[in-house]
């Protein structure tokens, strides 16, 4: 009997085998197939490569003993992991590629919208219904898996859903009154709220690393603010009660909604859904039908027909940015969250500056990249 092994078929990774262990290994590893009852003359040829794994040398007997496997499995347990760790990588980056870009449109449409049709309260209210019809409709049609919920998940939300209604309107509120890049460098306050209330309400204790980079937060929003060409005291305020109140969703959501199993998407479409019904019968009795209806007939007899183009799609941008937002907290850190957050609102702050030829001051803008460079060192020392 006699075998043929093409010696390219066997690679050796992390071992160095003198020339007589190589050959004892591959004698080894023929001489346990079972073949040596065939009195026939019988050629081995292998067509996927052999690796071996891992080997164990007897010296008093001079054998190898080789482990292998096929070319076409998993190569070993550190590669398939480094393999994954890299997949993950790449599907977080797609996460915050999408969730910048989705915000970057929905603030340029939210604004247009706004500029032709100044009502912030019912611009909220369709953001939300939008979102929520998506949601019945994905779950209807299972394309996305409805959630395993009940009246306790539901009493848990509803403290986390009042805030998310306040911050939302306040936040829409703050851009029909001011520019968009204004805003968004006000709403990067937003850690200041939350060490704040954090500490004198909740009575947690922070590094002094943590109050320091409150410094250049609050000193950076406040001089954008007095340098800011196009001050409006009602916007100024919309965004400093935005980011108070985002503070409370945050902390209401940590607390109530601690060891609820539901995914990240499904989490915002409830979200969604029981803040609608919070923020309705208020966004009625502000600002009501009637100024409604007065309104969106002007808005489209100035704008045209791609008036109701700029509200669906500020509509759904909205939902959308939102919805990747929730879902990439389930694959990445609270402090990756942040700092993602934080490069978010550059790519808003520029993008609306060149959209809307936004006028800047250099001080300003000095002002703008003080508060932003502020937020991304509280980040860094929260970590």
């Amino acid at each position: 009997m006699s075998f043929t092994l093409k010696q390219s078929a066997l690679t050796v990774s992390n071992s160095v085998f003198d020339k007589r262990s190589s050959i004892t290994c591959r004698s080894l590893f023929l001489s346990c197939l079972n073949l040596q009852n065939n009195p026939k003359r019988t050629l081995l040829s292998l067509s996927k490569p052999l690796y071996i794994s891992s080997f164990q040398s007897f010296n008093e007997k001079s054998v190898i003993l080789c482990k292998a496997y096929e070319a076409d499995k998993s190569p070993s347990p550190a590669a398939a992991e480094a393999k994954s760790e890299a997949a993950k990588s790449v599907k977080i980056g797609i996460y915050f590629a999408t969730w910048w870009a989705l915000n970057v449109v929905f603030n340029i449409y939210n604004k247009k919208v706004l500029n032709a049709y100044p009502y912030p309260w019912l611009t909220s209210t369709l953001s939300l219904a939008c979102g929520s019809l998506m949601m019945l409709v994905s779950w209807a049609t299972k394309i996305a898996e409805p959630p395993k919920i009940n009246l306790e998940f539901w009493k848990a939300l509803f403290p986390v859903a009042v805030a998310h209604t306040i911050g939302h309107v306040a936040a829409t509120v703050s851009m029909s009154k001011v520019a968009v890049s204004f805003t968004h460098i006000i709403k990067s306050g937003e850690p200041a709220f939350s060490v704040i209330v954090s500490r004198f309400l909740l009575g947690e204790r922070f590094p002094p690393a943590v109050y320091l980079s409150l410094v250049p937060i609050i000193g950076g929003c406040g001089l954008a603010a007095l340098t800011e060409l196009n001050f409006n005291m009602t916007g100024f305020m919309g965004a400093m009660i935005s980011n108070l109140a985002f503070v409370f969703r945050n902390i209401f959501s940590k607390k109530g909604m601690k060891g609820k199993s539901v995914s990240g998407m499904n989490y915002y479409a409830c979200l969604s859904m029981l803040s609608l019904l919070i923020l309705t019968p208020f966004a009625i009795a502000v600002e009501g039908p009637h100024m409604w209806a007065a309104g969106w007939k002007e808005a489209v007899s100035d704008i045209g027909p791609q008036f109701i183009w700029w509200v669906v799609a500020q509509s759904i941008f909205y939902h959308l940015y939102n919805q990747v937002s929730y879902m990439s907290l389930d694959e990445i850190s609270p402090l990756t969250f942040s700092v993602g957050n934080t490069m978010k609102r550059i790519s808003v702050i520029v993008s609306s500056i060149i959209i809307f030829r936004t006028p800047v001051q250099p001080i300003n803008a000095l002002g703008a990249a003080i508060a932003i460079l502020g937020t991304f060192l509280y980040s860094q020392a929260k970590a």
